[in-house]
């Protein structure tokens, strides 16, 4: 699916997505990767969810999100919640979507200029 919207000019907007990949600002991944308002970290070791752990969010926990999106592929899955515990207990919002659900409200919320960011997982 192609999105096309307005956005601040450096910001990573995610272009499009299909099963096996994902395009920000018309580069395309073919591996997991974090992406945020500003900084796109490529090469996430997380291939499925359960690989997902409080070790792996912490390249995530980095870029300080307000709010934190899982893309888990084109079906929503749930890791334990022990691989996440840590974000809750912090109070920081984090959501599991299946990629296409996850990629649409990354894009949203940083129209609306909130500080987000995105785990996609592309296996």
């Amino acid at each position: 699916m192609k999105f096309s919207e307005d956005f601040n000019s450096g910001s990573q907007v995610i272009d499009r997505y299909d099963d096996n990949s994902i395009t920000i600002n018309e580069k395309m991944f073919t591996q997991s990767l974090i992406v945020s308002n500003f900084q796109i970290i490529e090469n996430w070791p997380v291939s499925e969810i359960n690989d997902l752990s409080n070790q792996s969010l912490q390249a995530i926990l980095e870029l300080q999100p307000e709010v934190i999106i899982i893309g888990t592929g084109k079906q929503i899955l749930f890791p334990r919640p022990e691989n996440y515990s840590s974000i809750i207990n912090m109070g920081i919002g984090i959501e599991f979507m299946n990629t296409g659900a996850a990629c649409r409200t990354y894009n949203v919320l940083l129209s609306e200029d909130r500080k987000v960011a995105a785990g996609i997982i592309i296996s």
